[in-house]
């Protein structure tokens, strides 16, 4: 099969296509023949040397994918070939095949191609852990998703909306401003031109957000605490901005505040197979419709120009999922 091999640590240019193996079912797994794999920044990170994959992970980038099943191990139950199927990974999105946990796979939602539905898992399942489970979003409270028009930032807004909460984005330029609020949310903030802290403050009354979700980290940390409401819960999912910061324990007592972090690449099988399930009662119900969960798609690339992909990402315009193709 044909997959896409970091061949060195460095730019773009290092990502090359190569004739791998095609992966077995094993025990417990699924092979999926991929249709449409989805771009992230940990592939880019990755790429240049800075996430390395965990271990026993496949060294070929690509946390997300959706296609066809092309076999199943002999004591999986549920799924079969020719099922349509997308897949949450820790690895091996970038090539024409992967094995992965069938308990890590959901259904492709009626009325989705699988270009739309490569979207869905790694975005999802991530977004949903955090705004969900693990800061507890509630019906009528107010998120601040910064980042809003990346594929994490753009899912925190439409799922904020499925809740019957009240997202907030920030975005680096009008064009993404825009794009937050056509997805959903209340107001979006370019950060370039307004304080976030002050803008958020003023557009909840002095409230202050209930939840926010983050991906800059360190450099944020201090205004993230100033943005919060009382009770507030900061989920940190990402260090864009570093992975260090001062905080104001005072501050963080007295508004009887939460910060958490998580990743999502190194949970067990089991792990991830808890959330597919979750997703699969309280999400996957409301994919058909595509209101207000939809596709965001900024660009579709061929598998083997993975190079022109992380060129998109890493020239910071995207709006949306980038996603590979093998079709």
């Amino acid at each position: 099969m044909i997959a896409i091999e970091i061949s060195s640590f460095g730019d773009p240019e290092v990502l090359k296509p190569v004739d791998r193996p095609k992966p077995v079912a094993n025990p417990g797994e699924i092979v999926l023949r991929i249709e449409a794999a989805g771009v992230a920044r940990a592939d880019v990170l990755q790429r240049q040397g800075k996430y390395p994959p965990p271990s026993g992970a496949s060294d070929i980038p690509g946390l997300d994918a959706a296609g066809i099943i092309d076999s199943v191990g002999p004591d999986v139950q549920g799924w079969h070939a020719g099922d349509r199927a997308c897949a949450i990974l820790a690895g091996g999105g970038y090539a024409e095949f992967v094995n992965c946990p069938a308990s890590q796979v959901l259904p492709i939602p009626q009325g989705w191609s699988s270009i739309e539905a490569a979207t869905l898992p790694e975005n999802l399942f991530t977004v949903y852990d955090n705004l969900i489970t693990r800061a507890g979003l509630q019906k009528g409270e107010t998120v601040l998703i910064h980042g809003g028009a990346g594929g994490i930032g753009t899912m925190g807004i439409m799922l904020s909306r499925a809740w019957s909460a009240m997202p907030l984005a920030t975005a680096g330029t009008d064009e993404k401003c825009t794009a937050c609020i056509n997805l959903g949310a209340k107001h979006a903030i370019n950060y370039k031109q307004f304080d976030f802290v002050a803008e958020a403050k003023r557009l909840t009354n002095g409230a202050g957000v209930n939840v926010l979700l983050d991906l800059v980290g360190g450099s944020y940390l201090e205004r993230n605490l100033e943005v919060l409401a009382p009770e507030g819960r900061i989920a940190i999912i990402a260090t864009q901005g570093g992975s260090r910061g001062e905080l104001n324990i005072a501050k963080l007592m007295s508004n009887r505040a939460r910060i958490m972090g998580s990743t999502m690449r190194a949970r067990t099988p089991q792990q991830k197979g808890q959330l597919a399930q979750a997703l699969l009662r309280d999400v996957w119900p409301l994919l058909p419709a595509k209101d207000p969960i939809r596709p965001v798609i900024d660009s579709v690339f061929p598998l083997h120009n993975a190079r022109l992909a992380h060129e998109r990402m890493e020239g910071g315009a995207h709006i949306g999922k980038i996603i590979l193709t093998t079709c």
